[in-house]
């Protein structure tokens, strides 16, 4: 909530999902306004794929919308349903928030891999140079992968269960970084310094282990996508070895000022075009 109360002049941002529940970007987007002076607010909805397509064309007029922020299962679905797309999510085929400006047009940003790259930073870890093993080839895990090259990492391998998808992300991941030691592999992570989970897996109880824990060897710095439980059993298993751990709530608090900036600017007025530089 804002520091101003709820009326027909709040300027209203909708967080697209399915399930809903374990969405943290509402409480931290909230308090972000409130901090800066902002007239809006975040709310969720539960929307499934099948009625993606309806929800977004619904949200098309209403006027006092800022924008739509998303997730988990729509990033790559929300890409097709907008009429203009940054160069990154262009790119990637994915966005994971979309501005409406005043003729009800959407145009979508991808923010997760830099909000992944930002938020390491600040708690201290570079990912420059490092020997990198990503879990995952969907939309989050694409915008980490795009993330982590262009932060400088010296190599990547991509795991996924459906090694098709991870190598058409490879292939177009090498167009764009020639030259780069980008591979497609199992979730091995022997010799890896740096193990970033840009899955589902974690969410809920009962789901594989992303990578192959014994694999880990002590000090490898091991990220997560995933927010909720806060303490993944992949982050618990990576302590357990001696790992580094990066809670996945951080890809988020890395990117909350992007999003804020994006859909509202400074003043709570439309904010410029924020398209990314990468074609």
């Amino acid at each position: 909530m804002s520091n101003f109360p709820i009326s027909g002049t709040t300027r209203v941002v909708v967080h697209l999902a399915y399930p809903s529940h374990h969405l943290r970007t509402p409480g931290l987007f909230n308090a972000l306004c409130q901090e800066r002076g902002l007239n809006a607010v975040l709310v969720p909805w539960q929307v499934p794929p099948q009625g993606l397509a309806e929800a977004v064309a619904g949200l098309r007029g209403i006027e006092n919308l800022a924008g739509v922020i998303v997730t988990i299962p729509h990033k790559t679905a929300i890409s097709a349903l907008c009429d203009s797309l940054s160069s990154t999510a262009r790119f990637l085929g994915v966005a994971n928030v979309v501005r409406r400006d005043s003729a009800g047009r959407f145009h979508g940003e991808m923010f997760d891999g830099r909000g992944l790259v930002l938020g390491l930073r600040e708690r201290g870890h570079d990912v420059a140079g490092r020997q990198a093993l990503l879990v995952g080839a969907g939309g989050a895990a694409a915008g980490i992968a795009e993330a982590l090259l262009g932060a400088g990492v010296a190599s990547l391998t991509l795991s996924n269960r459906s090694a098709p998808r991870a190598e058409a992300l490879a292939a177009r991941l090498r167009a764009a970084f020639a030259g780069r030691a980008i591979r497609v592999g199992p979730g091995d992570a022997t010799g890896a310094d740096l193990v970033v989970n840009g899955t589902s897996l974690g969410m809920y109880p009962g789901d594989a282990l992303p990578v192959d824990v014994e694999t880990l060897d002590p000090g490898t710095l091991v990220a997560e996508a995933v927010m909720e439980p806060d303490v993944t059993p992949l982050l618990k298993a990576a302590a357990a070895r001696g790992c580094q751990t990066h809670r996945g709530v951080h890809m988020i608090t890395g990117q909350i000022g992007l999003l804020v900036d994006f859909l509202l600017g400074a003043s709570g007025g439309q904010p410029p075009d924020a398209g990314a530089a990468r074609a």
